[in-house]
């Protein structure tokens, strides 16, 4: 059983930064994805970034330019870097792990861009 835990949340002004952690516990080896997703209130999740665990990485596109998702295989974590946030950033920001079919959400953390 996979469990992740994100950090790095809260409340930034336009134009600002955040970066966002997740600590993956309980996965094993071998090829899996993680991503980070959000959900903006009244709106449905939606995929913002992934990564392989080769290090391909994939955005959508009103994020590329401005976000970058990266992970520490060795550590288990996966960070997404924020920058020049828009207030259409606010929302709920969700890890997200999968391997061999298998998917495990974490719990999330709010992201809120409003001056």
């Amino acid at each position: 059983q996979v469990q992740l835990m994100e950090s790095g949340g809260g409340l930034v002004q336009p134009g600002g930064s955040l970066r966002l952690s997740c600590a993956a516990s309980g996965s094993s080896s071998g090829p899996n994805a993680m991503a980070w997703y959000r959900q903006a209130p009244g709106k449905q999740r939606e995929s913002v970034a992934w990564i392989s665990s080769g290090g391909v990485t994939t955005y959508r596109d009103s994020v590329k330019g401005r976000f970058t998702i990266s992970r520490d295989n060795a550590k288990n974590m996966v960070y997404l870097q924020m920058n020049n946030l828009k207030p259409e950033d606010t929302a709920v920001y969700y890890c997200y792990y999968s391997r061999q079919g298998q998917i495990y959400w974490g719990q999330g953390t709010q992201v809120t861009v409003s001056s």
